[in-house]
């Protein structure tokens, strides 16, 4: 590492105390601007595991922020269903273990690129082992104390990095060392993200953070698909249609209102981890609520400009450890911390009783402002745009400063001096230059004569030839070698003082950076509740109330998604208590909305549990801790199972893991198998869940099973409640009024239905017909009946033709015969229908 001189920074410290008004201005100085787009690389997760006598120990590094993330030593049984939460939702390229371990982990490990294969774009994640004790304790310890980490400032002896470590990593978390020490290990080994640098360069790790999974909702895969969270697409350019995907028709693309990136992965990841922990909603609600009064429009409006200029931080941090920083990378810092400056004042202005305005009040510490002016006082970002590398501004480096003097008036001594050149030249010489050429020096330039043909026309006496370019010939003088000596290099001098100098600053600002993970942290937690309450202010969602009990109420709900869509949407309530109407059966035509009634109900729960208004009225949601779905999606279809293999996989896990505290979302259960066995099952289900008492989840079901309330397949309980979708028949028209009501249908509508769909009138009829006969026991015909009879008639004329032959009559004409009685009659035989 370059050290710097100390008057030079010392010099640029005492000139802070000058920027007293640098904090007051929220909008930074204006800066040359340089394109830059948001570079979009593909992050690795590098995971480490480790499962010891029921305890398990999590750490992994992601190379989007250069951070390690670790959970401390944690209880999991053998069945390993935290890992296999945390897998999922980390959905790491390499899972690094122990050779020695357990059976379950062992196990785990061998069956986790079929699971993973499922989530992860990229295939089944690498699975390494490795020698236990590279595991060891005492070992992963001096691993990580011996190990030069940026934010560490350099000045600290052994002892206090000890200490200063200790406050960020458990120690006394075996589990969390052993893991953290076998991780480090593992970045060392494979390079991580650092494979094209040179070996002297390590992974830079620029963070420790701690991460949790306490109480988080348990949501199935198949929820996210058929209550739309998520919805990739094809990216529709023609340059993107190959690896580009946009975000579809889906709740986080309605709610997604984020300004910076950062927000925008905060708010995926909230809908990945949805939470039971009412004092966190709540108190991410008391944010969006007071962004929502009229009166603080103007503040959200400053924040939002204000975030719009958070830029990729950890990016630049990582190519800061590597010293790779671009000039835009220094010109997007300075903008997000003067940014995130301003947003330390507003907050300030707000009322400390909301937490997350009181916590940036707090952690945006004055080390914003310490490396805002460290970085504006060193950067010349005019300069270094012009010239496309770090220049150092006047003022900072007494040495720059006189070699940049020497080389601005280079040019008129130049000049002078090949003057004086051409003088001492021969006369057919017309002119020269004298040229500083970088690392070469300083050259004297003449052109080519034409007399100058072969190589050997090039010598000069007194001079030496270099080499021929563009028709002139550079040579080597007495007075060229003279200035290499007095000037020297001067581009390469500054040049590489420069670099020292944006060293030095790269160092200063790395040892600050824990204060910049902290601005990317809670500008995300800001910008999404920004945009969640931006949502909720266009769409007039209210805010949802939480209370301990196992209840759902929900006031005239709607379907966020399906609004937008519709010319008119007809709100719907929903009610389930801890002991009554847990379990809601749902009949009605097809087409009537029972589905989305279904999907609405689990879709406004789950915006309560990731913390946002929903659209209703009214809404409170008890303590879910789990939402199941058994509905239909083309995801699942497309799986190649059959319909009721889907049905009894989805249904088998709300069954085996639902709590009283769960919300099941059934429909249509049973297609795809006989009706006898899809209604028999799921009449075993329902009888199932009736059984459990107040344990029962809350329950509702869609089906076209009549038979179901019909056949009194069900006792009676104040568990069950039996409601319909609300229609009306005028006449041969079936008029949808798409609102739940009390009550049971009994008939299906399905001719109304069919005609509805554009079925032609002749098959409805026949349908309609088909279906009398059936529910009345009386045989079916078929409906060309009378044609069958006309056929067989004509197969008897045309035997009794063919028996009335007599064949040793010499005047029979078998060709006559053959085309005029025969060919005829079969064409009736063959085509009795066309001929009816």
């Amino acid at each position: 590492m370059f050290s710097l001189p100390s008057h030079i920074f010392s010099r640029i410290l005492l000139k802070m105390s000058a920027t007293a008004s640098f904090a007051t201005n929220c909008q930074p100085q204006p800066l040359p601007t340089i394109d830059q787009e948001d570079e979009q690389e593909q992050h690795e997760i590098c995971m480490c595991v480790l499962w010891y006598g029921g305890e398990l120990g999590i750490a992994y590094y992601d190379t989007g922020d250069c951070s390690i993330y670790f959970m401390a030593d944690t209880p999991d049984n053998e069945d390993l269903k935290l890992l296999q939460k945390v897998v999922d939702e980390v959905l790491p390229k390499y899972i690094l273990s122990s050779a020695k371990q357990d059976y379950s982990i062992a196990k785990f490990l061998s069956n986790l690129g079929n699971t993973m294969g499922e989530h992860q774009e990229g295939g089944k994640p690498e699975v390494v082992l490795y020698p236990n004790m590279d595991f060891g304790l005492e070992v992963s310890k001096q691993r990580i104390l011996s190990r030069q980490f940026p934010f560490v400032p350099s000045d600290m002896t052994a002892t206090e990095k000890i200490l200063y470590l200790s406050s960020i990593i458990p120690f006394e978390s075996p589990l969390v060392v052993r893991v953290l020490g076998g991780l480090l290990k593992f970045l060392d080994r494979r390079r991580v993200g650092v494979e094209l640098e040179d070996s002297s360069v390590n992974v830079p790790i620029l963070a420790f953070k701690k991460f949790v999974l306490t109480d988080i909702v348990h949501v199935d895969q198949d929820a996210y698909s058929v209550l739309q969270i998520f919805k990739s697409e094809v990216h529709p350019s023609v340059y993107k249609q190959a690896s580009g995907k946009k975000e579809g028709l889906s709740l986080y693309g309605i709610l997604n209102h984020c300004r910076c990136k950062w927000g925008e992965k905060l708010m995926r990841l909230w809908l990945m981890r949805p939470t039971r922990n009412l004092t966190e909603l709540n108190k991410r609600l008391d944010v969006i609520q007071f962004f929502l009064l009229a009166r603080n429009h103007e503040i959200v409006l400053t924040l939002q400009e204000c975030l719009k200029n958070i830029k990729n931080v950890p990016l630049i941090l990582r190519r800061m450890a590597v010293s790779n920083t671009k000039v835009s990378d220094w010109q997007a810092l300075y903008k997000t911390v003067y940014s995130a400056v301003c947003l330390r004042d507003t907050c300030r202005s707000l009322p400390n009783t909301i937490e997350l305005f009181q916590t940036i009040s707090q952690v945006f510490t004055e080390d914003l402002h310490y490396i805002a002016s460290l970085i504006s006082k060193v950067v010349d970002f005019e300069g270094s745009i012009s010239a496309n590398h770090f220049t150092v501004r006047p003022n900072v480096d007494p040495t720059i400063d006189e070699k940049k003097r020497k080389l601005m008036g280079l040019s008129a001594f130049l000049t002078e001096v090949a003057r004086k050149e051409l003088e001492d030249l021969d006369n057919r010489i017309p002119s020269c230059t004298v040229i500083y050429i970088p690392l070469i020096g300083f050259l004297l330039s003449i052109p080519r004569l034409p007399t100058m043909v072969e190589m050997s026309d090039f010598d000069i006496e007194g001079l030496d030839f270099m080499f021929l370019s563009e028709e002139k010939l550079h040579y080597r003088s007495a007075r060229t070698k003279e200035l290499d000596s007095l000037l020297g290099d001067l581009h390469c001098e500054i040049r590489d003082q420069e670099i020292l100098i944006m060293d030095q600053l790269q160092t200063k600002i790395l040892e600050k950076s824990a204060v910049l993970s902290d601005v990317i942290e809670y500008t995300a937690h800001l910008d999404v509740l920004l945009s969640l309450a931006v949502m909720a202010r266009e769409n007039g969602y209210i805010r949802p109330c939480f209370s301990h009990s196992h209840m759902i109420r929900i006031k005239d709900g709607r379907h966020p998604l399906m609004e937008l869509c519709a010319k008119t949407f007809f709100p719907n309530s929903a009610e389930s208590t801890e002991t009554h109407g847990r379990i809601k059966i749902l009949t009605g035509p097809n087409s009537s909305g029972k589905s989305v009634y279904l999907k609405q109900i689990g879709i406004i729960t789950f915006m309560a549990l990731i913390g946002s208004y929903v659209p209703a009225a009214e809404a409170e949601i008890g303590a879910v801790d789990g939402i199941y779905t058994r509905i239909h999606s083309r995801e699942s279809v497309s799986l190649g199972l059959s319909t009721f293999m889907i049905d009894l996989n989805q249904v088998a896990k709300a069954v085996n893991n639902a709590t009283e505290r769960s919300l099941v979302l059934i429909d249509e259960f049973g297609k795809g198998t006989n009706t006898v066995d899809g209604l028999s099952l799921l009449a075993a289900v329902l009888r199932y869940w009736i059984r459990q008492g107040t344990q029962c989840p809350h329950i509702f079901v869609a089906t076209n099973f009549h038979s179901l309330m019909q056949l009194n397949l069900l006792p009676d309980s104040p568990l069950l409640q039996y409601l319909t979708m609300d229609t009306h028949q005028d006449g041969d028209e079936l008029v949808f009024f798409y609102r739940v009501k009390e009550g049971m249908s009994t008939v299906s509508h399905a001719a109304n239905i069919a005609d509805l769909a554009g079925m032609p009138p002749k098959l409805i009829a026949r349908g309609v017909e088909v279906s009398e006969l059936l529910r009345n026991g009386k045989p079916i015909q078929h409906a060309d009946h009378s044609s069958k009879e006309k056929q067989l008639q004509s197969c008897k004329s045309l035997v009794d033709k063919f028996l009335s032959l007599d064949l040793d009559n010499p005047q029979l004409d078998l060709k006559e015969f053959m085309s005029e009685e025969v060919l005829p009659s079969s064409a009736t035989i063959l085509h009795p229908i066309k001929k009816a």
